[in-house]
């Protein structure tokens, strides 16, 4: 049987998801558990290949396995064998075979945030969880400046230069920027998918709209140059978080 997990993690000490030779990553430690649950090496694939030290609340992968386990009950025998900045929250059955589900393929929406830590002093609980800021940004101006981005469009100017894709194309159906009562500003995104570093980069570019380097009318520029150089710097990882991953 197939079974879709669930998967939360603070991405703070992994070298990411996918598996490589020069770290341990998210995905390793998830073929660990499963291999000491089911007793044997179990491929893990998952839906977003997410970079060191970023965090996820809610990435997707899936797993084939052979037994009689209520399917429910596997998050809770995985958690067990799992470290705790790695936890899977949901554990359902799903369809398997050729044309059965797999978390690469039919995702229909993707939300990610990337959160500022906008005070002028550094906040030690937050440090791992949030780009700090010191230079007031204004909110209302950077959600100004990302509404230029929302529809489908090439993403070439927001993409990095290492991104291996046949289209640059993709559509944000949502962004929004906003500020909480303590200085947290968040930039939310929702889209069809994403193309590598192409969140980080839409946040580097906004903090130049907030702290008044760039004016939020030049988005629209930048996304029709198709040029990377055009745009901001790639925000550091820390402040992205995968919120969650809905299927058809």
């Amino acid at each position: 049987m197939r079974v879709k997990l669930t998967v939360a993690y603070d991405g703070t000490d992994y070298c990411g998801w996918q598996i490589q030779p020069n770290g341990n990553t998210v995905q390793q430690e998830l073929m660990n558990a499963v291999a000491d649950l089911f007793g044997e090496e179990i491929s893990v694939p998952g839906a977003s290949r997410t970079d060191a030290g970023v965090h996820a609340h809610g990435n997707v992968c899936c797993i084939d396995v052979d037994t009689k386990m209520d399917p429910g009950k596997i998050a809770f025998a995985l958690n067990r064998r799992l470290p705790e900045d790695i936890v899977v929250t949901e554990s359902v059955l799903v369809p398997d075979g050729e044309n059965g589900f797999h978390p690469r393929y039919g995702a229909h929406r993707k939300a990610y945030e990337y959160r500022i830590w906008n005070m002028p002093h550094p906040d030690p609980i937050l440090r791992r969880y949030t780009l700090h800021h010191h230079h007031h940004l204004d909110e209302a101006l950077m959600d100004h400046g990302g509404q230029y981005l929302v529809g489908e469009h090439d993403f070439t100017s927001f993409a990095s230069v290492k991104s291996q894709t046949d289209s640059f194309v993709r559509t944000i159906y949502a962004l929004s920027v906003t500020r909480s009562e303590s200085g947290l500003v968040t930039i939310h995104v929702e889209g069809n998918g994403f193309l590598y570093n192409m969140v980080r980069i839409i946040a580097g570019t906004l903090i130049m709209v907030g702290d008044g380097r760039m004016k939020p009318e030049e988005i629209k520029d930048i996304l029709g140059a198709l040029d990377r150089e055009k745009a901001g710097p790639t925000a550091p990882p820390q402040g992205l978080h995968l919120l969650w991953i809905d299927y058809d």
